[in-house]
Parts: structure tokens; sequence; C-alpha cells
């Protein structure tokens, strides 16, 4: 979990490499779906409705726990409705929520610096950051109060040290 530019996709490309599991995006599911509506929705960085984020997701989670795979959800759940849905589908099958904190002045410059699409305006960037801070207290604690551990994590210094920093709060969680 993190605001983006925070690393959160190339981290849970790591981890899920790491441990042999299935990397799974919202964001990705979203741009992968071929719907001009969705992608309207991204570049205003508005956030796509729950009405047709939680079927694709659930879809694509359901998918890849049929194949018994593990996996590192990567910006899901982000409003209350995704975190409900979280909470009575698969809540126990989670084993830890990784949020990554960088400062906004260094997500702008990650931002500008990997130039996709609804990364180009300030102003977009800003809503998206907005959006998602006004949900994340709230979904956290959806989380927290079904049981699930909330760590977080630095997300300023190399890829490497990054990685290494999840590892080990992932494994400290593991031996509590």
């Amino acid at each position: 979990m993190g605001l983006a530019g925070s690393g959160k996709s190339t981290q849970g490309k790591i981890l899920a490499e790491n441990m042999g599991g299935l990397w799974l995006s919202a964001g990705q599911v979203l741009r992968d779906t071929p719907s001009e509506e969705i992608h309207e929705i991204q570049r205003k960085g508005e956030l796509v409705p729950d009405t047709i984020t939680i079927p694709l997701m659930s879809e694509a989670i359901q998918e890849a726990l049929f194949e018994k795979k593990e996996i590192v959800l990567d910006g899901y759940p982000r409003t209350v409705e995704q975190a409900e849905w979280v909470v009575k589908a698969i809540a126990d099958k989670i084993q830890v929520v990784v949020r990554i904190i960088v400062p906004k002045d260094e997500l702008f410059q990650r931002l500008a610096a990997r130039g996709r699409a609804d990364d180009t305006s300030r102003a977009t960037i800003e809503e998206r950051f907005r959006i998602v801070e006004q949900n994340i207290y709230t979904v956290c604690e959806i989380l927290q109060k079904k049981g699930i551990r909330i760590v977080d994590v630095d997300g300023v210094g190399t890829v490497e040290e990054v990685a290494a920093a999840i590892r080990q709060a992932i494994t400290e969680v593991e031996n509590e």
C-alpha cells in the first residue's frame, strides 16, 4: 500500500518473484481492461468506481487463489467498500499489509521521471494523493479490526534497500 510513486509496484513485483507468487496490481488490472470509460477516469486522476473495480479484482484474485498461488496485492484495497470486500472474502488469507511511506516531494520527482500518461499533470497527481489519503486511514482501520497486521516501511532508498526493509518487516510479523 502507498501513494502513487511510492514504489509499491516495483516492490510488489520483487516480493512476488521472491516468494514464487503472483503480483496483482489493481491499477494494472484497470489499465489492461479494454474500457475507454475506465481509462478516462484514470486520466482525470480519479478512482475508478468500486462497482467496476471490485468485480474485476475479485475475479483476478479468485483465479489466482484457484491456482493456489501466493498473491501480492498492489494498490488494493483503496476504498472502504474494497476493504469491506477484502474482509469478507479473503481476510483469512492476508498475512500482512505493507504501507510504503515516501515524502510527497520525492513522489512528485519519481512520477515525473516515470512519465506514465496518468502522471503528467501535477493537479491530477495531487487529486490522486488527496483521494487515496482520504481513504487510507479508514481502510487500514477496517483491516486492523479484522486482525490484519499493517506495517510501515520507509520507501526512500535504493530499490534493494527498500526490498530488504520490506522482507525484514514481513519476517518480523511472521515470527511474532
